[in-house]
């Protein structure tokens, strides 16, 4: 069984990601409330349930039979029913509101009311895991799961443990969401994360050049859409450094932070390092990734095979003209 700490948008998305992989799922409500009030909570929340699992299988990704099979596996539980409850769960996730005092006393009493076997992971998107760990009794088994939106889509969780953290729990949170079908990466304790920290200067940049009078949001939008997003949804950030050349980017970069003036565009010192040093890339061999074991034709011809897939289910090849 998997505990859900807070019966609100996340939780409920939550839900919908432990069901459909087959687990029984505890949604627990972290408010006091009367009955009628518990009431109209339980029925918003398997309505939103039972919404999304409707949406998927709109979208081909269930039989439109089986979603009442799947929204049954989610049980909504009150608070005062909470001690009952956690201590049987494999994993509890918290995803109450993104408000530093009220997720540490929520994890204070979800640790002390679930004891020491279970796995506890918030969920949170701006708060790092050690200013979360303190209240906890068992912080060993404690770590951030930050999944991105919408997260019964969505693959990427971004696995970030504490100081406490055991590499045991670690490892088994890995090998549980991986094993759902998830897509973790583990990352260190660090504000924004690895895509939020990304995402936040690519969209800022895309705002600055509608504001600059660069292009349209229209155009900007097509624009990542048909080059950005495309390549990197293939080769990721780093192995497209390596594949054009690290020398490109330190050379671009001087060139943008001369012609637009603004040191936002400069290298970072590993670039710089890069450069001195001629790990430049698949061409020599080594870069951010080490290409010196790997056949690199092969490798080229696997990404552009990905890439040529990609294109595929986008309906963005058309055959030559003969």
């Amino acid at each position: 069984m998997i505990g859900l700490v807070g019966a609100g948008r996340m939780g409920r998305g939550l839900a919908v990601v432990f069901a459909y992989a087959g687990h029984e799922v505890a949604l627990i409500d972290v408010k006091q409330r009367s009955a009628v009030d518990f009431a109209r909570l339980v029925e918003e929340a398997h309505g939103e349930i039972a919404r999304i699992f409707e949406t998927l299988a709109r979208l081909g990704l269930l039989a439109p039979e089986d979603t009442a099979t799947l929204a049954a596996r989610v049980r909504v539980v009150a608070e005062s029913e909470a001690a009952s409850v956690l201590p049987a769960a494999r994993f509890i996730f918290e995803g109450v509101p993104e408000v530093l005092d009220l997720k540490r006393q929520v994890l204070a009493r979800v640790s002390r009311l679930a004891g020491a076997e279970p796995i506890l992971a918030s969920t949170t998107s701006t708060i790092l895991v050690d200013y979360l760990a303190g209240p906890i009794e068992h912080p060993e088994r404690f770590l951030n799961a930050h999944w991105l939106n919408p997260p019964y889509l969505m693959p990427l969780v971004e696995l970030s443990p504490g100081a406490a953290t055991r590499p045991d729990v670690v490892q088994a949170m890995r090998a549980f969401l991986d094993g759902i079908g998830k897509v973790t990466v583990l990352c260190a304790a660090r504000p924004g994360y690895i895509v939020p920290r990304i995402q936040a200067l690519a969209m800022n940049e895309a705002a600055r050049m509608v504001e600059e009078g660069v292009a349209s949001a229209e155009e900007i939008d097509k624009a990542v859409k048909y080059g950005f997003g495309l390549r990197f949804a293939v080769l990721g950030l780093l192995e497209f450094i390596d594949w054009g050349g690290g020398d490109i980017l330190y050379y671009a970069s001087r060139y943008l932070t001369e012609a637009l003036g603004n040191e936002r565009y400069a290298a970072p010192e590993i670039v710089e390092r890069n450069m001195r040093e001629g790990h430049i890339g698949m061409k020599a061999g080594r870069g951010f990734l080490d290409y010196g074991r790997i056949d690199i034709e092969r490798h080229r011809l696997e990404r552009l095979g990905a890439f040529a897939a990609l294109l595929r289910d986008m309906g963005l090849v058309r055959p030559p003209v003969l």
